[in-house]
């Protein structure tokens, strides 16, 4: 899927559509800590993944740039540090005049108001005004992998983001999660439209009769039934 396939995809998808998804395919769902956040509410990002580990100095960031393709997300690794930020106005409009797509930081922003004219999606753990107070040695891998939270992702990878958070998809397998998104995305919209016209959520998933074969089948998961009716609520 290139770049332009996957913005326009996206755009009509949400990253509770792609984790919902991932869990239906078997893949792991992959979210960025819940603190990680858009800087500008109703911002959306979606790319391959250009990692960096964060060691201090912004020519790491420089150097992530000359290999990056346009659409690419700067995923940035500070370790979730809170006593320094990392990135910052200069380092955005460099990612701006490079072609990427945003920047996603596990660790904090500094330059609010600069960046926000800047206008490039940025998505960070918060703010704080002091840039890096140390200068650490650079791992082997500070350009091939960058760990955000759990999860250790790298060129292989697309990031999406929204107003729900962030989160990491398999590139490989992102034809079959977007489709099976925007089925889920179709079946909830149907639903909703159903409880807007009265008709309510229980009555469409046939509630009574899931309560009824759990007393006969005490085992039965409600998962379970939904994919029997073709319900979509949870996956």
């Amino acid at each position: 899927m290139d770049h332009e396939e996957l913005r326009r995809r996206f755009a009509t998808l949400t990253t509770a559509h792609i984790a919902d998804a991932c869990l239906r395919a078997g893949v792991p769902v992959r979210c960025a800590p819940t603190g990680v956040r858009a800087m500008t509410p109703g911002t959306r990002v979606a790319g391959r993944v250009a990692p960096a580990r964060h060691v201090g100095s912004v020519d790491l960031f420089l150097e992530a740039f000359e290999d990056a393709a346009p659409g690419d997300v700067l995923v940035v690794d500070n370790g979730g540090r809170v006593d320094e930020s990392c990135v910052g106005d200069l380092v955005a409009l460099e990612a701006q005049a490079a072609g990427l797509a945003g920047i996603v930081i596990w660790g904090l922003h500094r330059d609010t108001a600069d960046l926000r004219v800047i206008g490039l999606p940025l998505f960070s753990a918060g703010t704080l005004s002091t840039g890096p107070l140390r200068l650490d040695e650079r791992p082997k891998d500070a350009l091939e992998a960058a760990t955000v939270g759990d999860w250790t992702v790298g060129r292989a990878d697309l990031v999406l983001g929204d107003d729900d958070g962030v989160l990491f998809v398999p590139a490989d397998r992102a034809g079959e999660l977007f489709t099976l998104a925007e089925g889920i995305r179709d079946t909830e919209r149907r639903q909703a439209e159903r409880i807007r016209a009265g008709e309510s959520l229980r009555a469409q998933v046939r509630f009574d009769v899931y309560l009824a074969r759990r007393r006969e089948e005490p085992g039965l998961t409600f998962r379970e039934h939904l994919r029997a009716v073709g319900g979509a609520i949870e996956e």
